[in-house]
């Protein structure tokens, strides 16, 4: 699937002990602002990409600064890199106007149209998406097109979209929260080894393959994809996620599937002989597609007790930092 993956899955166990033990650094200024940067790609604002708004940005940044960008298509590849320091609201109109894309394929990382690598990050009402692959009538020609990657303690996203075929949203690592986002894909196109919660998004299947491909390594690792009240649906068919690791965990809990959803549920993959250590579970699920007679004979069950382990504040934010973020 991917290579590269393999030799970075090597050291998630210890990174997720760093989150664990150290956290994210807070920001100065708490829950307020300390300035907003505009863009608009008409003129009338202080930049006209987003890039040169985050150059702007100093090294080591502490405090929360908002780029309010307006409405356009801006087709940039970025990257936030950990030397920027932390902090950084990037805020839409809306996730149907306001879209950062690029086209690219070249491999998993460096595919990706915007990549974010520091602690204490948030976006709200803006579209992320790689258009590699998506109007492609021949399978043959998918390949690895990243739109988003989340590396980094703290991100928070909010009514935004995630576009793309394969490797869509690289949820890679540290505490992640989405709210009423919208995710499209077919082939793995929400990966990696983030500890994230996803509550109340619409996740659209538009081929044949995973929406999941999570990558727990041990049971010392605190990874895994909560998906609350959540609605699965699309033109494609697909499993509820296959494992990439030997300890993957994903889980649905209150949530609608359409027949898109394959009978059998989920896939082990290259995991065989460690079905009892994947947790692939669903909880009070409703729809066509949640029909649990067919599923894979290894899935968890849970009981109400174990759900609420999964809840957001337990799962997540037992230190409050999503109600610490400003507006």
């Amino acid at each position: 699937m991917k290579l590269e993956l393999l030799l970075i899955a090597l050291c998630f166990s210890f990174l997720n002990v760093r989150f664990l033990l150290s956290g994210a650094t807070d920001c100065q200024n708490t829950s307020t602002i300390a300035y907003t940067i505009t863009v608009s790609q008409s003129g009338g604002a202080n930049f006209t990409t987003i890039t040169n708004a985050l150059n702007s940005i100093p090294s080591d940044n502490n405090q929360w600064i908002k780029i309010l960008v307006n409405p356009g298509t801006y087709k940039e590849q970025i990257a936030i890199q950990k030397d920027k320091g932390g902090c950084i609201i990037l805020e839409g109109n809306d996730r149907t106007t306001t879209i950062i894309t690029f086209d690219n394929h070249f491999s998993t990382s460096n595919s990706t149209t915007f990549a974010v690598d520091i602690d204490n990050f948030v976006a709200r009402n803006i579209t992320f998406k790689n258009s590699y692959g998506i109007e492609a009538l021949d399978d043959t020609k998918r390949a690895q097109a990243v739109a988003l990657r989340s590396y980094g303690d703290k991100h928070a996203f909010y009514s935004c979209g995630f576009v793309g075929y394969q490797d869509t949203l690289w949820d890679y690592q540290g505490r992640h929260y989405f709210k009423s986002c919208y995710i499209e894909g077919a082939v793995d196109f929400i990966f990696g080894n983030g500890q994230s919660v996803y509550k109340h998004c619409s996740i659209n299947v538009t081929g044949g393959g995973y929406i999941t491909a999570q990558s727990r390594s041990s049971t010392n690792d605190n990874s895994g994809f909560v998906f609350r009240k959540c609605h699965v649906s699309g033109t494609g068919h697909a499993d509820l996620g296959r494992a990439y690791d030997a300890f993957a965990r994903v889980i649905f809990i209150d949530s609608e599937f359409s027949k898109v959803v394959n009978p059998e549920g989920w896939f082990i993959w290259h995991q065989n002989g460690h079905e009892s250590d994947v947790t692939f579970a669903e909880f009070n699920c409703t729809g066509p597609g949640s029909d649990t007679s067919k599923r894979v004979p290894w899935i968890k069950k849970l009981d109400h007790f174990t759900v609420k382990q999964y809840d957001t504040h337990a799962f997540i934010n037992q230190d409050g930092w999503i109600s610490k973020q400003p507006l």
